[in-house]
């Protein structure tokens, strides 16, 4: 449709169906990464704590097929379903961008923060505790960030944006910075 020849009512229809964002200035280097990882933990929390209850439906959907009490088992799926059923995409150019739970399983896709965001929502609504791990290679910046959930009395890795099994860690990480969902 042209924006030339539309209606007023054309376009309050194609507004209405844009997505909307918040956007926010954040540091650079560390600070900014921390105030990223911030605004996950927000993210995680708040898709948690919604009335729709959207995000622990679905997990319990996920790890329904699971016999009960399989704590491991119900992490393997729900990191399963993260990696192999969102499909990663980078962030634009130059921005930073951050999706709730909701919205990148509405759109079906999101780079590492907005899948780590989404399975540390699903596995913290399951009673399996999360967090972000920011880690930087080669001794640069930080720049990929994935969730942990503690099983038993350890912390494992669970890697979103490319085909690994539950506990692989990425290779050459010279950095490391944790955030308890």
């Amino acid at each position: 449709m042209y924006l030339k020849s539309a209606t007023l009512g054309d376009v309050q229809r194609i507004v209405a169906q844009r997505p909307i964002a918040t956007l926010v200035s954040i540091p650079d280097g560390k600070a900014g990464t921390i105030a990223t990882l911030k605004i996950m933990r927000q993210f995680a929390r708040d898709a948690i704590r919604s009335p729709s209850q959207q995000i622990r439906n679905l997990a319990l959907d996920i790890v329904s097929i699971l016999p009960a009490r399989s704590f491991g088992r119900e992490v393997a799926r729900l990191h399963a379903y993260v990696r192999d059923q969102i499909r990663y995409v980078r962030d634009p150019v130059d921005l930073e961008s951050v999706a709730t739970p909701e919205k990148t399983l509405e759109i079906g896709q999101g780079d590492c923060d907005d899948k780590s965001t989404l399975l540390a929502a699903l596995l913290e609504s399951t009673g399996h505790p999360a967090r972000f791990v920011a880690v930087g290679f080669g001794g640069a910046p930080f720049s990929h960030v994935y969730t942990e959930s503690k099983i038993g009395e350890s912390w494992v890795p669970l890697e979103t944006i490319i085909p690994r099994p539950m506990g692989w860690y990425p290779p050459n990480a010279t950095s490391r910075y944790i955030l308890k969902v």
